[in-house]
């Protein structure tokens, strides 16, 4: 049973699309909004709410649509905003919400704010817009890293030819960060969500929003913890997170905007706090993602997360995304991995608030791990000399049907990353028993909002084994097999109403997460 006044956002199943890899409507091998649309009857088929668009702004594409050289328009080889406003339609009409991606960090250094701050020279207020600092000699401004690799400041050479100053990023060098702190980034970024609100899109995936403002002495960092405190966290973000919620707040009640932020934290309460009631809707919660397949460390991830959940702040969960390895490989590889991967899945869907589905998770794609070098294209492969094998292994076109060479992603020979022969034994079209992991999928998305409670927080239940977990949500129980013994379920906790593989009313077997209710 819904709880009332819950905004759609709250209890939702959310489909990643990352547009370049999802379907081929023109026949260049880059997928696009035209292949969106063809494709959306499998959205609505697998039973998802709604769908996030990865960044489909014009681009060099130097790392894929997250170096924006325009905020307001659409990438020529996606379609424009004719395009996408026929999308939106259609998605609508299909029951769909769309959310697009925010990229407020960083910009293209091809955006003419930047290319306008190298022309102006050091001391002028198009530069103020961006984070240029002078050097210590032949040195960058200090010992901030890139998370791609390497230093995280870029040398400009200036008008008369000479070394000049340095300009952060935070990632690639094709990616200038902004200063948040001139009142000028803040009105552009205002005209933006403006602009794609009044052309109807249901809410924004933020990108690290939690690094937009740097503190301002621009202290040294030593590196031995994962995140740069002094480019996270900021006490400011909170005015920036408000002045969106306001914007956000002053359309109709109706449409139920929503911002979520991809808030990479282990301090609760700050996350916490991005939440409050006047900022952001929502934020993911990466800690299960980053868990090794163990019902230990499971729960005290989902126990982790107690903080925001008591205290009535949504989150959005997530296993699989454009920047990790894919479930089945992280946990194992082979057919082991995975069951493992679709247990795990079933197990994310049972907790409170949001869940996102990555494209090709539904197909129990692995990672594509073998691609030749030449074909690599990730900023994290090229910054670290390929010591990092990058994200490029997530993000190979789908496959569709069966049939080489593009299996049914395009009708052209090559696509823009290329496809392993052995991706059509996960075609969409291929997966039509019941026991395959799109049906798996299917299943429990057509459940989930009648087996669990809108809203309940996980109780844990003893199981009497370490390798087992088992947790409560209203009349709906969840319970995951860890380990490689199966486990014989209480008479008392229901009847099983799906499962991430065969279907044992009385024992879950190793690898297998099962959905019970009374």
């Amino acid at each position: 049973m819904t709880m009332p006044n819950r905004q759609w956002w709250q209890d939702a199943v959310l489909y990643q699309v990352y547009l370049r890899s999802f379907a081929d409507s023109n026949g260049d091998g880059i997928g696009d909004l035209g292949g969106l649309r063809s494709r959306l009857s499998h959205l609505v088929d697998l039973g998802v709410d709604g769908l996030w668009l990865n960044p489909c702004y014009p681009s060099p594409q130097h790392d894929h649509g997250y170096d924006v050289s325009d905020y307001v328009n659409i990438e020529p080889a996606y379609g424009d905003l004719d395009a996408h406003a026929l999308l939106l339609d259609e998605a609508h009409k299909a029951g769909l919400r769309v959310l697009m991606d925010l990229v407020p960090n960083h910009c293209s250094t091809s955006h003419p704010w930047f290319v306008a701050a190298l022309a102006a020279g050091p001391g002028s207020p198009e530069r103020a817009r961006f984070l240029f600092r002078e050097g210590k000699g032949e040195l960058p401004p200090n010992t901030w890293e890139s998370s791609f690799g390497g230093p995280a400041w870029t040398r400009v050479t200036e008008a008369d030819g000479q070394p000049g100053q340095w300009y952060l990023n935070l990632f690639d060098s094709s990616q200038a960060d902004f200063n948040w702190r001139n009142p000028e980034v803040a009105e552009m970024f205002d005209g933006v969500l403006r602009f794609w609100f009044d052309r109807g899109i249901d809410g924004f995936r933020i990108d690290v929003p939690d690094s937009m403002i740097k503190h301002q002495d621009f202290l040294d960092h030593a590196g031995n913890r994962r995140v740069n405190p002094y480019t996270h966290g900021q006490p400011e973000l909170h005015g920036i997170y408000r002045r969106w919620r306001a914007i956000s707040d002053s359309y109709e009640a109706s449409r139920q905007l929503s911002f979520v932020g991809e808030i990479w934290t282990d301090d609760m309460d700050d996350l916490t706090a991005s939440l409050a009631d006047d900022e952001l809707h929502q934020s993911f919660y990466f800690n299960l993602l980053l868990q090794p397949w163990d019902a230990t460390a499971f729960q005290q991830s989902i126990e982790k997360a107690a903080g925001p959940l008591t205290a009535g702040r949504s989150l959005a969960w997530v296993l699989n995304n454009h920047d990790v390895q894919r479930t089945p490989t992280r946990y194992g590889g082979g057919e082991l991995g995975l069951r493992r991967a679709r247990a795990a899945a079933l197990l994310m869907l049972a907790l409170p608030g949001t869940a996102y589905l990555y494209q090709g998770e539904e197909l129990g794609l692995p990672e594509v791990l073998d691609l030749p070098d030449e074909a690599r294209q990730d900023p994290k492969w090229i910054r670290t000399g390929g010591a990092d094998l990058g994200r490029d292994g997530c993000r190979v076109p789908l496959p569709w049907t069966a049939d080489p060479p593009a299996f049914g992603f395009s009708t052209s020979k090559t696509t823009w990353m290329p496809q392993p022969d052995w991706f059509g034994s996960y075609a969409c079209a291929t997966q039509t028993k019941a026991d395959s992991t799109l049906a798996i999928y299917r299943s429990a998305l057509a459940s989930r909002k009648s087996t669990f409670e809108a809203g309940e927080v996980p109780e844990f239940l003893s199981t009497g084994r370490s390798d087992v977990l088992a947790f409560r949500r209203g009349t709906g129980v969840c319970v995951t097999v860890f380990g490689d013994d199966p486990y014989p379920l209480p008479s008392d906790w229901g009847r099983v109403v799906a499962a991430s593989g065969s279907d044992h009313s009385a024992v879950v077997p190793a690898a297998t997460t099962v959905w019970l209710t009374r």
